[in-house]
């Protein structure tokens, strides 16, 4: 039977080289996003499908697994990797904009990962994933909104992880420590920058999916990734 994968926040960074791996090694890759048109390149290279979804929105996630759930006999494997920001001194941060924030970073984790194992749990198997960041444990000055939210879908992996573990679902949360190249995103190695100082998102994606590929009698819940010369 053809393995399959759901990634929800889907875009030109980790997400794509983990989609690329993940259809090299033989899934059948469904891309969600708020702007689905951005990943036209990406699925057409990969046979992907690509699927519109804001995850915040309850009904938008119902859509989308439903769309899923049409295209996939069962789902392997779902990676959460949406998130959002609202940098500024604490005194003049928006109030709505860091709603909006914590909704995309943590809540839109918890519907799709509640929606993912719902699916899994009758067969016993799969895997979910959450992209973290140095902020899931450092609070960082002028960035309190997106560390509550990556703080909260730390615990949401853990939590996840404890629960389904015994039930064959393996959840685990990444911390990307550090800054990752994107050429889409100007993150290039640069007079400033040297191509040391960036993680490489598809070596990211051979983390990725080593845990996805790891024996039950060793699962992981977190790992934490950062090039070799960022401090920490």
């Amino acid at each position: 039977m053809t393995k399959t994968a759901l990634i929800v926040g889907a875009g030109s960074g980790i997400s794509a080289s983990f989609a690329r791996l993940l259809a090299k090694e033989g899934y059948q890759v469904a891309l969600a996003s708020r702007d689905p048109a951005k990943l036209a390149n990406l699925a057409s290279a990969l046979k992907a499908t690509t699927h519109s979804c804001d995850a915040s929105d309850p009904d938008s996630v119902d859509r989308l697994f439903a769309e899923v759930d049409q295209q996939f006999p069962r789902l392997d494997v779902c990676l959460y990797n949406a998130s959002a920001r609202t940098p500024g001194p604490i005194e003049d941060v928006d109030r709505e904009q860091a709603r909006t924030a914590l909704l995309i970073s943590s809540y839109g984790g918890f519907l799709v990962a509640q929606a993912a194992a719902k699916r899994m749990l009758p067969h016993g198997a799969g895997t979910i994933l959450m992209t973290g960041a140095s902020a899931s444990l450092k609070g960082y000055p002028q960035s309190a909104v997106f560390a509550m939210g990556k703080f909260a879908l730390r615990g949401l992996a853990q939590s996840m992880a404890r629960e389904l573990a015994p039930k064959g679902i393996h959840v685990a949360h990444f911390v990307i420590d550090g800054g990752v190249r994107n050429a889409e995103k100007g993150r290039v190695e640069g007079p400033n920058r040297t191509a040391d100082s960036y993680l490489d998102p598809d070596a990211i994606a051979q983390s990725y999916m080593h845990v996805v590929q790891q024996h039950r009698s060793a699962w992981t819940w977190e790992i934490e990734l950062r090039p070799w010369v960022e401090k920490f």
